[in-house]
């Protein structure tokens, strides 16, 4: 690898390190059923709230929406993240199907 490959490798890397700073502070919400789950853009569940108090007398519902709640916060996180990268990824020869 000659120097100037390595400065435009440096460079990308440095570019996907920003994208995922970003990604950290990118908040994404999904509710099921009175239940919202925040996840950021770096796949962690960031807070889960419970709107509606209801749903905590039925156990069954309660872990249905949790889980469920998660799954498509989650799903969204990926699609974001994925978009985001995906010019970097390519740079890097990277060119995945999907993203």
């Amino acid at each position: 690898m000659d120097f100037k490959q390595a400065q435009e490798l440096m460079k990308l890397q440095q570019q996907a390190q920003k994208i995922q700073d970003e990604l950290s502070n990118t908040h994404i919400e999904a509710e099921v059923d009175g239940v919202v789950v925040t996840v950021d853009g770096q796949l962690k569940v960031v807070s889960t709230v419970i709107e509606d108090a209801s749903i905590l007398k039925d156990q069954s519902k309660l872990e249905k929406a949790i889980t469920d709640a998660v799954n498509k916060g989650m799903k969204k996180a990926q699609e974001i993240a994925a978009d985001r990268m995906k010019g970097v990824m390519s740079q890097m020869g990277l060119n995945m199907p999907g993203m």
